[in-house]
């Protein structure tokens, strides 16, 4: 978690910083619909690589924003949810897909 020090004065700028990339977003898309497994995100989250999924879960996790959980079976079974914290930012990510969504919608009536 950024320290009070590290975080930007202006509270947008501290949102972004949070949750400002494309990864980020498509990541919490996906466990705003539940808990998922690494290899169940690997594949919803399209065009991402292990790496760059595993680097921004954990930067996720140390944000505050998700949850691992990792339960003591052979082989492990680690599970990603949202935290109460990320829960928050739902009305942000369904406001930015209704805007997506009219976007699109405007787009096309303005291309026929």
């Amino acid at each position: 978690m950024l320290t009070k020090e590290e975080l930007p004065f202006c509270p947008v700028a501290t949102t972004v910083d949070l949750i400002g990339n494309k990864w980020k977003l498509l990541i919490m898309r996906e466990l705003l619909t539940g808990t998922k497994r690494f290899n169940e995100m690997h594949r919803l989250v399209e065009g991402i690589s292990q790496k760059v999924l595993t680097e921004n879960l954990r930067k996720m996790e140390s944000d505050g924003i998700i949850k691992r959980e990792v339960f003591p079976e052979v082989p492990p079974r680690v599970e990603y949810s949202l935290t109460d914290l990320g829960d928050s930012l739902r009305p942000i990510i369904n406001s930015m897909s209704d805007w997506g969504t009219d976007y699109i919608k405007n787009n096309l009536l303005e291309q026929k």
